[in-house]
């Protein structure tokens, strides 16, 4: 008895329509609000590393420069990435140098009057490259040096 006064009351579906509709158009405007958010959100920086063009040289007594060092730049794909800053420091940290890299991704960096650590037979250059997009990379074991 209540069920057939419910299947025959039409109160409740004055309105339903239109009520629908302006719920179906708020939703899609959230909707697009989110996926416009998504879009326009920053990309994740990509790592890259650094190469040498030598793995270890010899210092003559403490001091000294270094040979030119041919530093390359890439991403985890293998690409060269130009405009990265480079700085290198020598081992006992005393001594810097940097540049920025090439279309090619390389440049060529030498740093004068370096010296090892007090005490210490060998030590080793650090390098610090920054790029837009690109995760900062660090290495403090670019290229040994060995006093001779």
């Amino acid at each position: 008895m209540h069920l057939k006064s419910l299947l025959h009351n039409e109160q409740g579906s004055v309105g339903l329509p239109m009520r629908m509709v302006v719920l179906t158009i708020i939703g899609l405007i959230g909707f697009a609000a989110i996926v416009a958010s998504i879009s326009n959100a920053p990309t994740v920086p990509r790592p890259m590393y650094v190469v040498a063009n030598i793995s270890s040289f010899a210092l003559p007594n403490d001091s000294g420069d270094t040979p030119p060092l041919l530093l390359s730049v890439f991403d985890n794909d293998d690409i060269s990435i130009p405009d990265a800053n480079v700085v290198v420091w020598g081992p006992s940290h005393s001594a810097a140098a940097g540049g920025v890299t090439d279309s090619g991704g390389e440049v060529v960096i030498q740093i004068a009057n370096i010296s090892l650590p007090v005490g210490k037979q060998e030590g080793h250059i650090s390098v610090k490259a920054m790029a837009d997009g690109y995760l900062d990379y660090t290495d403090i074991y670019l290229v040994k040096v060995v006093k001779t």
